[in-house]
């Protein structure tokens, strides 16, 4: 019976395909709007102002950086919560998926957020005159806190890192003896 419920329980893990089909899905959208964002800057571009311009190069830049992070969550988490995507006989170029970790999946993640939240932020600025104090305030504390919740993880992770020592591992140049990133491994 138990042997029974831990495979249906393994199983249930394929549930989350719909969650990811469904992202790939959402992003094929997202670029749709994006190329109508983009037919839109171009259709102004010599008769706008150097500071709509910028904008409107923020708004397509925000679009790229969501659209990355969407990407980089659903091929990550796909690969470590339901199948590998790379093997050894793998020629498909997806080498680099079984070298990305949950620690690094974390802070590029954090790295991401922080990225379009500074870019929303610059928008704000840049478009100052229609936005009130309040939203101006508003937008800072939360960008703040973004990046004090990078800066946190940041930390936690450098004192994880340095407070397993590897038995038996030499110290680096620099004298530092924290054990490296595992790789995951690849199932046959």
């Amino acid at each position: 019976m138990t042997s029974l419920l831990s495979r249906l329980i393994l199983a249930s893990r394929w549930v989350l395909v719909v969650f990811y089909v469904g992202l790939g899905v959402a992003l094929c959208f997202y670029a749709v709007r994006f190329l109508w964002k983009l037919t839109k800057y171009f259709d102004g571009l010599l008769t706008m102002s150097d500071g709509d311009s910028l904008l409107g190069l923020l708004y397509l830049l925000d679009s790229a950086l969501v659209a990355g992070l969407v990407v980089m969550i659903t091929i990550a988490s796909y690969d470590s919560l339901v199948a590998r995507l790379s093997g050894q006989n793998d020629t498909g170029g997806l080498e680099w998926v079984g070298a990305v970790d949950p620690s690094n999946l974390k802070i590029k993640l954090a790295v991401a957020i922080v990225a379009v939240s500074s870019i929303h932020l610059l928008q704000v600025f840049l478009n100052i005159d229609n936005y009130s104090d309040r939203q101006i305030i508003w937008s800072m504390a939360i960008h703040s806190l973004f990046l004090a919740g990078i800066v946190a993880m940041a930390v936690m992770d450098r004192l994880e890192g340095y407070g397993k020592k590897d038995k038996g591992a030499k110290p680096s140049a620099s004298g530092s003896s924290a054990p490296k990133p595992v790789q995951l491994k690849a199932e046959v």
